[in-house]
């Protein structure tokens, strides 16, 4: 972990551990939160070891992270699910409601379950499993840090199907997306189904880049947070 470490107690029987120091130029900061020190020291050890990622501090539970969330301004939460006093659901609810930039990537010990709907709805774009390998954890961190989903594919599929199954057609799905040019609209339904970059650009003969450009518009046009963001609109208003 970069730089002196100041302990602070905060309420309840965790602390927050904050790096004053000067970390990596560019690296992206994480906040670790999780009920479990020994959790949270392992991640951190995974953390240490690459340049591009900085442990900005620690929390034990969810009143802890939010407060944390508001005083250090991370890139990216790494958010238990289940923890005492305030839950990583209600959590991240509370961090996306403040205004907070951060990306939140839960921590989840099973692969998919209800929390993961609820996680979604809250605003969360990322969800990890604290049994995945050091590297995926890594690259995890890294993808929720640049805006992108991190799902796996059976997750995303399962995500989908539910979501599709409690989609209903609104009355103002021909009109939500007029904000929306007509490739702009085409890359909304695509993203709506759960493709990467890449697969749109192959479906719509695309660079990478152009869809890139086209997914942040729609962010942007939408007030959406993220492509996960893009999933819940598009059944909400039955679009896609």
């Amino acid at each position: 972990m970069s730089g002196e470490q100041v302990r602070e107690g905060v309420a309840g029987e965790g602390v927050v551990d904050v790096g004053v120091g000067v970390g990596s130029v560019g690296a992206v900061r994480v906040l670790l939160v999780d009920d479990q020190a020994v959790v949270r020291a392992g991640l951190a050890t995974i953390l240490s070891a690459h340049d591009d990622l900085e442990v900005a501090g620690e929390a034990s539970d969810g009143i802890e992270a939010v407060a944390a969330a508001r005083r250090l301004d991370p890139d990216v939460v790494l958010m238990d699910v289940r923890m005492p006093r305030l839950d990583g659901i209600e959590a991240t609810r509370a961090v996306v409601a403040s205004g907070s930039r951060a990306r939140i990537c839960m921590l989840t010990t099973y692969g998919l379950d209800e929390f993961v709907y609820d996680a979604m709805r809250a605003g969360a774009c990322g969800f990890l499993l604290k049994t995945d390998p050091p590297e995926r954890i890594v690259e995890g961190i890294r993808l929720v840090s640049r805006g992108e989903p991190v799902l796996s594919a059976s997750t995303m599929g399962q995500v989908l199907t539910r979501f599709a199954a409690g989609a209903r057609p609104h009355h103002d799905a021909g009109t939500v997306l007029e904000a929306l040019t007509g490739r702009e609209r085409d890359v909304y339904r695509l993203v709506a189904r759960g493709l990467s970059n890449r697969e749109i650009a192959e479906e719509l003969v695309l660079g990478e880049g152009t869809v890139k450009s086209h997914v942040a518009h729609v962010l942007t046009k939408l007030d959406l947070r993220d492509r996960i963001q893009i999933v819940i609109h598009a059944r909400d208003h039955g679009v896609a």
